[in-house]
């Protein structure tokens, strides 16, 4: 068939008739799988994609290589799809029809015809992106309403790519909340050079929360992506905190040794929604304000100003990949949540294995998964691992798994925010896990450490410590301090974790082959925070705990984004401040000399005074911890009085 298109007065003139609506873009999110990760059984097809037709009205009634959505979804061919969900588009408004392929059918280099009331027939390939948004976050200066407004962008053509404009579309006020109409154009004058990052960064009137599209026209191409307004802010859950089982309140009003410690951990974020005790008790909740997730149902009790700055977000569905032994389709989990799409409320999934977690991209707002490297239950096969010089170990998996599996959840569900369940004190883990002569029921600090520092090294924006109960807090005191240092450590470094981007991952091995160092960037317009995570620890088979070895020379290569090339100053940084660091530039990054194991953590900047901003942070931190110290005896005095308060 021979296409004809030219632009008409009063819409697209095609073959000699003229339709007002027209397909304005498609997003293609390929789908991915880790080849790092064990499973005991293979990943499950080929690879499909992710797709987002951006539609501009009047347009209703698609369907798809001549099936409508729901066929598709019926036959198996398709995860979810919320095209047969939406509203008709009205003339000049815009609308997101999004659907999850199976397998390679739906998956990149395949086409199919679009049809629809108030469109011509148009082609649409599934084209590898060679551009995309990457990240896009949303801060608030103050309230809720989001007055910044970052975008990062990829560039991997080999072209440079000039960025020329960025058209916001919204919801109107009492419409739809997926039917989305011009708002705010600002223009740019941003180039990205080929084959690097790039980002934009908006002061905006502060905008409604809910969702949004982007539209980002460069001299290419229209790069598109629909996401969720929201202030974005690191959030430290301790998770399910408040044990029925474990008295924690203690005697004294206002107080709660428990509660002391979870502060001095930087917690700020606990999954509750109304918690006996403690939220019917203004003094305890003004001393120790916690942000909470849960159902958070009926919406319009906690849908008000009142209500908003203490959600983190919506989170009742469980592990829906898992589901008790029956895992629930995508689709339900998607049905489950649009009640909350008109809502202010953003809602997060926990994902609990990769492997299939790709049918799942794209459900929720913020999504997160919970993985555990030692002593615990876990999705994937740890005898399978060839690591430990021969050695099969059923107590525990590569600690830099953690990394692959924030990676992969981050590129399927881009360009929205993620985070992830990290690995903290829990009192019951166990079982078949110490057949292998492991006693010890929870992760060492080195273990626990390391599992936090893989994830912010990936980038996100959230991290959830499991579990921090009364009772697990007791059975592990060690764990108190490497936990209070991470959390002193984010507060530190935030603003760059908020405003800036993956931009580089680098496995490095020694001379022989074997695993050594780990490098990644976090790149942030002010500068960029560079990770060297250890990976040359060994399983010690006596104690079968993971061991890191004494600090060794190390020279790390890190490249940078074209804007951070010429930095002033590069300098460790770590809970206890800001280190001087021998360090010069190369040709595109920095080069750093140092003696290191475990992990290392550098921050280059382009301006001195984002330093003093680190210190000032850091020196809030420890006027937190000071605030809430952390009093054991009074503590396990409450634990173990058997009070039911």
């Amino acid at each position: 068939m021979i296409w004809s298109l030219c632009c008409a007065s009063s819409g697209l003139l095609v073959a000699g008739r003229v339709w007002a609506g027209e397909l304005a873009g498609v997003t293609v999110t390929p789908h991915q799988v880790q080849p790092t990760l064990k499973y005991r059984r293979p990943h499950e097809g080929t690879m499909g994609a992710r797709v987002q037709l951006f539609v501009r009205g009047p347009a209703q009634e698609p369907r798809l290589a001549g099936e409508s959505p729901r066929e598709w979804l019926d036959r198996r061919e398709w995860t979810w799809q919320d095209i047969s969900l939406q509203p008709a588009i009205p003339a000049g408004a815009l609308g997101v029809w999004s659907f999850n392929g199976q397998d390679q059918r739906w998956g990149v280099g395949r086409s199919f015809p679009l049809q629809a009331e108030g469109l011509p027939e148009v082609p649409v390939t599934l084209a590898e992106p060679q551009c995309w948004i990457t990240a896009v976050t949303f801060l608030a200066s103050q309230g809720t309403r989001p007055d910044r407004l970052l975008v990062h962008v990829v560039n991997h053509a080999g072209d440079r790519l000039a960025l020329k404009s960025l058209q916001l579309w919204l919801p109107r006020s009492g419409e739809s909340s997926h039917t989305f109409w011009p708002g705010p154009r600002h223009d740019l004058e941003t180039v990205v050079p080929a084959g690097e990052p790039g980002y934009i960064d908006l002061q905006v009137a502060p905008l409604p929360l809910g969702y949004a599209v982007l539209e980002l026209r460069t001299d290419r191409e229209t790069l598109w992506a629909q996401v969720r307004v929201r202030p974005e802010a690191f959030d430290i859950s301790g998770g399910w905190i408040f044990d029925s089982k474990t008295p924690w309140k203690g005697d004294r009003p206002g107080q709660s040794p428990f509660l002391d410690i979870l502060a001095h951990l930087h917690v700020n974020t606990a999954h509750y929604e109304k918690a006996g005790g403690y939220s019917d008790d203004p003094d305890l909740v003004k001393r120790y304000p916690l942000k909470r997730f849960h159902r958070l149902w009926p919406l319009e009790e906690w849908d008000t100003e009142e209500w908003l700055p203490t959600i983190h977000a919506v989170e009742f569905l469980g592990e829906p990949q898992y589901g008790g032994g029956r895992p629930v389709p995508p689709q339900e989990v998607l049905e489950k949540l649009l009640p909350y799409r008109p809502s202010r409320l953003a809602t997060t999934v926990t994902h609990s294995e990769e492997r299939i977690w790709r049918f799942y991209a794209g459900l929720s707002d913020y999504p997160h998964f919970d993985a555990y490297r030692v002593v615990a239950p876990a999705a994937d096969a740890w005898r399978q691992y060839n690591r430990w010089g021969g050695r099969q170990i059923s107590w525990g998996a590569p600690l830099e798994t953690i990394g692959d599996l924030c990676r992969s959840l981050r590129e399927l569900n881009r360009p929205a925010p993620t985070a992830v369940w990290s690995q903290g004190p829990h009192h019951d883990w166990g079982g078949g896990f110490f057949g292998g002569g492991r006693k010890r029921r929870s992760p060492t600090p080195d273990e626990l450490r390391a599992q936090a520092q893989h994830a912010l090294a990936s980038r996100i924006t959230s991290l959830y410590w499991f579990n921090l109960s009364p009772r697990s807090l007791a059975m592990f005191p060690d764990l108190w301090e490497p936990m209070t240092l991470v959390g002193r450590e984010i507060q530190m470094l935030e603003p760059f974790y908020l405003t800036g981007a993956a931009t580089h991952f680098e496995r490095r091995p020694d001379s022989q082959g074997a695993p050594d160092w780990e490098l990644s960037v976090i790149s942030a317009p002010s500068g960029a925070v560079l990770f060297a995570l250890d990976t040359a620890y060994t399983a010690d088979p006596s104690e079968n705990v993971f061991r890191f070895g004494e600090p060794r020379p190390a020279r790390f290569q890190f490249p940078l984004p074209d804007w951070l090339r010429h930095p002033k100053r590069v300098v460790r940084v770590d809970a206890g401040g800001v280190h001087p660091v021998e360090w010069k530039p190369v040709a595109e990054g920095v080069e750093v000399d140092d003696q290191a194991s475990r992990d290392r953590m550098y921050l280059v900047v382009q301006d001195e005074r984002e330093l003093a901003g680190v210190e000032a942070r850091r020196q809030q931190a420890l006027a937190r911890e000071a605030e809430y110290p952390l009093n054991r005896e009074a503590f396990e005095g409450v634990v173990t009085s058997g009070r039911r308060e």
